[in-house]
């Protein structure tokens, strides 16, 4: 018979990222603890193309809960592995595979979503919300349905976003704030509402599109790309003989600068010419290198 923590409802858990792995660690410490944990299969990753734990994984272990990482989450083996501990709710974080019937009708599925739905539906919710501008975003726990992010919302928490925040620093206080907000969730078992598809905006995936910094782009719209993706991806720019510089920090100015699309290193520091303004470089990662100041590198390229 499954087991059941006191006061606690009986959980799996099902996540890959490391803002998942956050959130895991915020429900395991609760009466809520997970009986299981899904993740996603080990990869290869980096240069050696060793293979590595999801996040998710990692901290299942630490935290010595029941951890599966099936091929496909769908399949009859992983549903049987769920049915054998008779979840009274799934919780989903950021697992990054979609799930579909009949585990869908199978089990009460809480979604823990890192926007203010149904703004930012989709795979980039925070990067696409620095990169807009929006003075704040928010956490969501949505019942999961087969559309995209789409289910019915049960309870929201809104964070504000700063003028020098990146994905960094806001993912850090949307995963403690969603963690809490999770836990919430299962504390109470609140009604959920039905989202308002008029508002529905999406965040869609990132392409090497979205890091390239385009000078046709004002100053202060490129200064927010920066920001969406520092430190996990990096912006960047191109040089002169076609390399690319990674951009891990930059500053808007509003002279005009070089002309737009013209990259000056003749300056304390790498400016870019812009369609408003113009982008001061402050970190920067030349190629297969680490990142640095801007003026370390210039220094390097004039020596």
């Amino acid at each position: 018979m499954p087991s059941r923590a006191p006061d606690g409802v009986r959980t799996v858990y099902l996540g890959t990222s490391e803002f998942a792995a956050a959130v895991l660690h915020r429900v395991a410490a609760s009466p809520h603890r997970p009986e299981l944990v899904i993740t996603r299969p080990d990869r290869p990753r980096g240069r050696g193309r060793h293979l590595s734990s999801p996040p998710v994984a990692q901290a299942a272990r630490e935290l010595g809960i029941k951890l599966a990482q099936p091929q496909l989450v769908n399949d009859e083996p992983t549903r049987r592995c769920v049915a054998e501990i008779d979840p009274q709710a799934v919780c989903v974080c950021a697992f990054g595979a979609l799930i579909k019937e009949p585990l869908l009708s199978e089990h009460l599925i809480l979604n823990l979503h890192p926007s203010l739905l149904p703004r930012w539906r989709g795979a980039a919710p925070i990067e696409r919300a620095i990169m807009a501008g929006d003075d704040h975003t928010g956490d969501s726990i949505m019942r999961l349905t087969a559309g995209l992010d789409s289910g019915p919302v049960c309870l929201q928490a809104s964070e504000p976003i700063g003028p020098q925040d990146t994905y960094g620093t806001l993912a850090a206080r949307l995963q403690a704030l969603g963690g809490e907000l999770l836990v919430r969730a299962l504390d109470t078992t609140p009604s959920c509402v039905e989202q308002d598809e008029s508002l529905v905006t999406y965040a869609e995936k990132l392409t090497p599109e979205d890091r390239t910094l385009d000078p046709g782009r004002s100053a202060i719209e490129l200064e927010r790309v920066v920001r969406s993706l520092a430190p996990h991806i990096g912006a960047r720019v191109q040089l002169g003989d076609g390399s690319w510089l990674g951009v891990g920090q930059a500053r808007a100015r509003p002279d005009s600068g070089p002309p737009p699309g013209v990259l000056s290193l003749d300056r304390p520091r790498p400016v870019l010419g812009c369609a408003e303004g113009s982008l001061e470089l402050v970190i920067v990662q030349p190629p297969g290198r680490r990142a640095m100041a801007a003026e370390d590198f210039l220094r390097g390229r004039r020596s």
